[in-house]
């Protein structure tokens, strides 16, 4: 195929990835190719350039240029688009013959225009970043540039090499002269080694001063585990606990503390914005926390000579206007002396400073890009310079490092960043090390430890850091529950609960039965000011908010809310809550204990389509408030993006709350009868959800299965009813439910959600595929999951961290389920350990139909345990071992078990290390099987004698339709020669 019609057929693919990530750069690089070979003309370079145009509109017209201009042309920009993107942008994507030769110029010699065209791809590479200030001023010395043109070029929304870039066409259009500088500046550069001579001599004297103290306010605030609200004085060091962290687009690959803002992973090289995303409690300030006490130590981060670190929480609280200058010296350290000269020392040097911002969901902005802010000495509102800081707008080139919730960063956030990790919470083994670090009385670990392994809806709880913390606090507590031990994330924070109440007895008895009413002002107090809190996303709170409520010192002593770091000069005590799911919880505490005006709360509490589409009516809850707090409640034209994740947190604590088993708690506070209508309002409210969310699944398309696709609000829903422990609303809901299909791809599904998945699911009255993928179930919630999975018939887990031991426990339940019937396990972590427990559901289950363990540990030992159970399985239509390490050995072994299957349809070998000896033995199954449709064989290393032997099995089969053989060692000429020979195959 010509490289016209090649480049034609993959358009679609081609637009995706010059486009991909939002960031013109892959555009812009190719565009710098094809100008240097002469492909494109100056004129079609700017009909494509077209300031403010969409990136795919260039992206098109640049493919319409080239397939008119023809092959040489379309061969020439194949080749650039696979010199450019990554080998992650290029998966899927053929480039045909057509290869990049960098040595290669079509005008090497000539005139200084001509020659620095046809240098631009690597000119434009070394003028990016620190170069750019030197090439100016030698074109401004030598009369070349004016100041206005230096401007035009330094444009801070332009990339480094964007800026590059606007040098090189400023420079083409000035003549030879100019462009003959350029040269000359870059041939200087070249002969005196690194362009930093200069830049990277030492610091001055009074910069290190304020490095030193830098570090040592940050090891200051660092040095303890503040994030639950340095209850005790845990050091962070000792106490310290990873949690689970992977690249969204790259969840196959775990990273580690430095990672994060390293180079790994990176989508868009021209960003300086590093997203880490998780839930609340998953140990995002955690591990920021740690960061900054390693960098403070000297012992991480060592590229960055200087790390300020920020609260989105105390910074929603600022009024004031502030330049980025004070940004820096007034809410982060004061410097003793020199203050122009450190702030000019942090504007020439972008590249040395880190900024963090932990909490960026608790801003009450919402993030835009509306009002652009370039100059770091002009004062505006904190959240302006913080959004213009994260898009670059503000101090391009300063690393920027962001924790959020998920749910708070949208498509106008996250087409400024560099990548995103997702924080994943503990894993089985964090877990024990958290335990075990947190107690140095190993007896009391060991005790920990067998409460947690003996329930497992608890274990799963645990997942998440911040109720991991909470369990491991409460030890005595949990050893004094019995039968009655936590099941539920309501029940670990009354534990909590009772426990700082307890505290706070200091030697009297312990807590007697009517506890809650004992303490009920206490509650009340703190549950208005938690209220009042999450209903107008406010986390800080002033002396005068607590008076309002009531809040006394005995309240403040009791641990929950305890003394924010200010960061403004103002000499005002600050207050927050230990953690916000903790202020969640005593407002719902409120919510169930506050007689007045339920009607119409818990309805607005529930209504998650109303929330989500109006930013929640202030007004509804505003009845609930005094007429003082209602003056003081943020506008309704504030929108804030943590919200609506508060007020779901703050619903699953009310419907845990008015659950049965809890409700004793209360009757002393509040009557029965008036009980028994907030319950009822929650039943009908979380019904009535299910029945919307269900009644919107769309109708199949004929031919196809009924598929339910849950949105994230389905998830909070079941979330809900399992904190209830309501059955009745799981049976009602489920029984009338008629999908063949469940797909929560996407969904955050973790060990917890997996718990209340699984208590509704159970309910189903027809066997269900489940579809899990991409999410974060772990071993841990592949065992929450085992209560339902006797309605499945087929199990999807793609990219789930799940490991042998996970699927050992799986194994053993699902061989007992007559309906299960497949199972998809692609990127995970599982290793030749599980084969021999798949081998034996293969020989045991007669009606197992598919098999799909691509990208994981198995090699030619797990591949020969396969085998065994192939020989006896009568029923397996689809194998897939896609990217394992099985080698020909083990090819061998399996197509000896597989070559009188009579149910085989499809198998994939994919990327295994196969040779010629393997494909030979995959040649008699070709031969012998009636069935078999299709076989992968793609990047492998099968030579011609290979498919020579596999050509001559397709002689004798009617049913195989394609061997896929591309990417294995084969020259261009005899792929061409094969495809003559055998159509089936597919290079």
């Amino acid at each position: 195929m010509c490289a016209q019609d090649l480049a034609a057929r993959q358009r679609a693919e081609l637009l995706s990835a010059l486009c991909s990530g939002g960031s013109a750069e892959s555009l812009e690089a190719v565009l710098d190719l094809l100008l240097s070979r002469g492909v494109l003309g100056w004129e079609d370079y700017h009909s494509i350039q077209v300031p403010g145009r969409a990136l795919c509109i260039g992206a098109r017209q640049l493919l319409d240029l080239a397939y008119v201009k023809g092959a040489e042309a379309s061969g020439l920009l194949l080749a650039a688009v696979d010199r450019v993107l990554p080998p992650s942008q290029k998966a899927g994507l053929s480039f045909g013959r057509s290869r990049w030769n960098p040595d290669e110029t079509a005008r090497a010699g000539g005139p200084a225009t001509q020659v620095l065209l046809a240098r631009r791809p690597d000119v434009v590479a070394e003028l990016r970043g620190r170069s750019i200030d030197g090439a100016l001023q030698a074109l401004v010395d030598s009369g070349s540039f004016t100041q206005i043109e230096c401007d035009e070029v330094q444009i801070p929304v332009y990339t480094p090499s964007q800026q590059a870039r606007r040098l090189l066409d400023l420079v083409g259009s000035k003549g030879d002269s100019a462009a003959g500088i350029i040269l000359q500046y870059i041939e200087q550069k070249e002969e005196n080694g690194s362009p930093s001579n200069t830049e990277n001599q030492a610091p001055p004297k009074e910069f290190l001063q304020y490095q030193k103290k830098l570090r040592s306010f940050v090891s200051a605030q660092s040095c303890f585990l503040s994030t639950y609200g340095g209850t005790s004085n845990m050091s962070l060091d000792q106490i310290y606990t990873e949690s689970l962290m992977e690249l969204a687009h790259d969840p196959h690959k775990p990273l580690g503390l430095e990672d994060v803002v390293g180079p790994a992973g990176t989508v868009n090289g021209d960003a300086d914005t590093v997203l880490v995303s998780g839930e609340a409690g998953s140990g995002k300030s955690t591990f920021l926390q740690r960061l900054h006490l390693l960098w403070a130590q000297g012992a991480a981060l060592g590229a960055f000579l200087l790390v300020f670190p920020f609260s989105c929480r105390q910074l929603s609280s600022e009024r004031r206007e502030l330049s980025l200058r004070e940004l820096l010296f007034q809410l982060c350290c004061w410097p003793d002396r020199d203050q122009d000269q450190l702030f000019q020392f942090i504007l020439d040097h972008p590249d040395l400073v880190l900024f963090t911002f932990d909490g960026l969901d608790e801003l009450k902005q919402n993030f835009t890009d509306e009002r652009r802010h370039c100059c770091p000495t002009q004062p505006a509102p904190v959240p302006v310079l913080l959004f213009n800081l994260i898009q670059g707008s503000l101090m391009k080139g300063v690393q920027k490092l962001v924790t959020s919730r998920p749910e708070a960063v949208g498509p106008a956030l996250k087409k400024y960043l560099r990548k995103e990790v997702l924080m994943k919470g503990f894993s089985l083994d964090g877990i024990d090390r958290f335990v075990r670090k947190h107690h140095s009385d190993h007896a009391v670990a060991d005790r920990v430890l067998r409460s947690l392994r003996s329930n497992t809806a608890l274990l799963a709880l645990c997942h998440t850091p911040v109720l991991c913390w909470i369990v491991s606090k409460c030890h005595q507590e949990l050893r004094g529950s019995g039968e009655n031990i936590p099941q539920t994330l309501t029940d670990v924070y009354l534990m909590i609960l009772q426990h700082f109440l307890q505290h706070q007895r200091s030697g009297k008895n312990t807590l007697r039965t009517g506890w809650m009413h004992e303490y009920l002002n206490t509650v009340l107090h703190l549950g208005q000011l938690a209220f009042k809190g999450v209903e107008a996303s406010c986390y800080i709170f002033q002396s005068l908010e607590l008076q309002v409520c009531g809040v006394t010192e005995e309240d403040i002593g009791t641990g929950f809310l305890i003394h924010s770091k200010n960061l403004s000069p103002t000499s005002c005590k600050l207050y927050e809550f230990l953690h916000v799911t903790m202020q969640c919880f005593f407002a719902a505490l409120y919510i169930v204990l506050n007689n007045k005006n339920y009607r119409s709360v818990i309805p607005k509490l529930f209504q998650t389509q109303e929330m989500q589409q109006t930013g929640l009516d202030n007004a509804c809850f505003r009845t609930c408030l005094t007429s003082t707090l209602q003056q003081e409640v943020v506008s309704e034209g504030e929108a804030t993006a943590a919200k609506t994740p508060n007020l779901q947190i703050t619903a699953v604590f009310v419907s845990g709350l008015l659950a049965q088993r809890n409700q004793c708690l209360f009757l002393c506070c509040c009557p029965a009868p008036m009980l028994d209508r907030k319950v009822g309002q929650v039943v009908k409210n979380l019904s009535k959800g299910m029945q919307r969310h269900f009644k919107s699944i769309p109708q199949p398309v004929e031919g196809e299965k009924k598929s339910m696709h849950a949105m994230p609000g389905f998830v909070w829903l079941i979330k809900c009813i399992y904190e209830m422990q309501e059955s009745r609303i799981a049976k009602d809901s489920m029984v009338k439910l008629e999908v063949e299909h469940f797909k929560l791809t996407y969904c955050n599904i973790g060990p917890v959600e997996c718990t209340a998945l699984a208590y509704v699911l159970q309910h189903l009255k027809s066997p269900v595929g489940l579809q899990l993928d991409y999410n974060s179930v772990g071993d841990i919630g592949v065992e929450q999951l085992l209560p339902c999975m006797h309605i499945c018939k087929s199990l999807y887990l793609r990219n789930n961290n799940v490991s042998d031991e996970g699927m050992r426990k799986l194994i053993a339940k699902v061989m007992q389920c007559e309906s299960f019937q497949k199972i998809a396990l692609f990127n995970n972590k599982l290793t030749d350990a599980c084969a021999q427990h798949f081998s034996h559901l293969l020989k045991t289950k007669q009606n197992f139909l598919s098999l799909r363990l691509g990208n994981n540990n198995i090699t030619a030992e797990g591949a020969k345990q396969l085998a065994e159970g192939l020989k006896c399985n009568k029923s397996l239509q689809y194998l897939g071992l896609w990217g394992n390490k099985i080698g020909d050995a083990g090819v061998e072994a399996l197509a000896s078990a597989l070559e009188d299957s009579k149910t085989l349809v499809w198998l994939s070998l994919v990327d295994n290390g196969v040779g010629s000896a393997g494909a030979r033995a995959l040649a008699k199954v070709v031969n012998k099987s009636p069935t078999l449709e299709d076989l992968w064989l793609t990047k492998n290393c099968i030579t011609r004698t290979g498919v020579d032997s596999l050509i001559q099995a397709l002689q004798h089969s009617m049913s195989v339709k394609s061997i896929w053989l591309r990417g294995n060692s084969l020259s261009l000429e005899e792929v061409d020669e094969l495809q003559q020979l055998e159509s089936r195959l597919v290079f």
